[in-house]
């Protein structure tokens, strides 16, 4: 048996070693250089780097597995799939070989990491085994290689690029957060990025669990053909799950009381909902998930709370990579912000900001975007870098001032990612 894998970051390599253990002849191709390269031939794989040399197409496989990373559209992609091959995701491949293994599964444009990390806290009081996989950095097939297969439950975050790989993936509880557009500059429309959130339910059946956002038009009108049961939930009516007088409840029985939250924000009250109706389903106690949200701090780089000096407030949210993103943490803080913003342009546009440009105090703007964040907010301050950023939000704020670096963009432009630049933001505060 032959596999290949395209893309040797951290769900290639999981994936390729997994199957390197399972008995498969794995070759690894990636366009960069492959920094384990020396130690991954020495366990029996295959590393082409550098580029994807012409005759890997010619070769003939029995499962192809790309990091999600890669878009369908890239040329030795296509070229794979053009001959008919089916490009599999890691979480598909760690599934395969871990058939005991239960899932709690969560997309949606936003609030999938802090819903997925709680949800793996909740899982760790059934089993000091369990917890957080997927998306949020580590692989379903590390886990596999770990712990072998086995009565375990994980939270799973999976993204649009990830579900478009998945053909037998089957949650036991799904959930969507909400719906807003995103990775236009892959999928093209919203009706295709859309429709790929959807396949998080599409092996579920009737006894199963979808958790819906009934406060999300999209998220109603692209789930009507769900094969499960569809739950709502919302912070603003009556639903499934939902707030009653003051307190979370699922079918009119209570989950906790929001008061105990740590996280704020409204969009958090609604991630520790879904979470917590997640673990419920998977078995946790009432009792456990009360003492698991009353603990929990928040996740890295989603509104996490960086220091406070001279009485100022410094915020990281630097997985806000869309307008939408930004919104949310705007709405967390009661007062105005100095909101530090741009990077990589995603092509989404920042017109959804504009009814919020009350939330903010001073508009400090680096990178890519800068200029049209300029368009948007006249007032904005340009600057190149975000080290400049925070240097001039150090220099305006005053005692009682939050300062938040919520980008609305991605960082490709000046950083590797999201998180590089989380912790570079981290790194320049606390040495303020």
């Amino acid at each position: 048996m032959k596999a290949l894998v395209i893309g040797a970051a951290l769900s290639g390599i999981a994936a390729a070693r997994l199957l390197n253990e399972k008995g498969y002849e794995v070759v690894l191709t990636d366009l960069k250089e492959v920094a384990e390269k020396k130690e991954l031939e020495q366990e029996g794989i295959k590393v082409y780097d550098g580029g994807h040399p012409e005759f890997l197409k010619k070769d003939k496989y029995d499962l192809i597995v790309k990091n999600p990373g890669i878009p369908d559209a890239a040329p030795f992609v296509k070229a794979m799939k053009d001959q008919g091959y089916f490009i599999y995701n890691e979480i598909e491949i760690g599934a395969m070989f871990a058939p005991h293994y239960r899932f709690g599964a969560i997309t949606g444009t936003n609030g999938k990491t802090t819903t997925t990390t709680l949800l793996g806290e909740f899982l760790k009081t059934l089993d000091p085994h369990n917890g957080a996989l997927g998306n949020n950095g580590y692989p379903v097939c590390e886990k596999v290689r770990e712990i072998g297969d086995g009565d375990y439950t994980f939270a799973v975050e999976i993204a649009a690029f990830q579900l478009l790989g998945t053909r037998e993936f089957h949650p036991v509880v799904s959930a969507c957060m909400n719906l807003t557009p995103d990775h236009l500059n892959v999928f093209g429309t919203t009706d295709a990025y859309y429709k790929a959130k959807m396949l998080i339910c599409r092996n579920q059946t009737a006894d199963n669990w979808f958790i819906i956002n009934a406060d999300d038009a999209n998220c109603m009108e692209y789930s009507k053909d769900a094969p499960c049961r569809l739950v709502t939930f919302s912070t603003e009516k009556d639903a499934d799950l939902c707030i009653k007088d003051g307190k979370v409840t699922l079918f009119g029985e209570e989950l906790f009381d929001p008061a105990i939250l740590k996280i704020p924000g409204m969009h958090n009250v609604a991630n520790a909902m879904v979470a917590a109706a997640m673990a419920y389903k998977l078995g946790v106690t009432k009792e456990n998930i009360v003492k698991v949200l009353s603990e929990f701090p928040g996740v890295e780089h989603r509104i996490q709370f960086i220091r406070e000096l001279d009485g100022v407030r410094y915020y990281n949210d630097s997985k806000g990579t869309t307008p939408e993103s930004t919104i949310v943490a705007l709405k967390a803080f009661p007062q105005k912000v100095i909101l530090l913003g741009g990077g990589y342009d995603k092509k989404l546009g920042f017109e959804s900001m504009r009814p919020y440009l009350d939330r903010i105090k001073y508009l400090i703007a680096f990178g890519e975007t800068k200029y049209q964040l300029k368009d948007l907010y006249p007032d904005t301050i340009l600057v190149e870098t975000m080290d400049e950023a925070i240097a001039l939000a150090h220099e305006k704020a005053e005692s009682g001032d939050i300062v938040l670096l919520s980008p609305m963009c991605a960082s490709w432009d000046q950083f590797p990612n999201f998180e590089v630049r989380g912790e570079r933001f981290a790194e320049i505060v606390k040495a303020l």
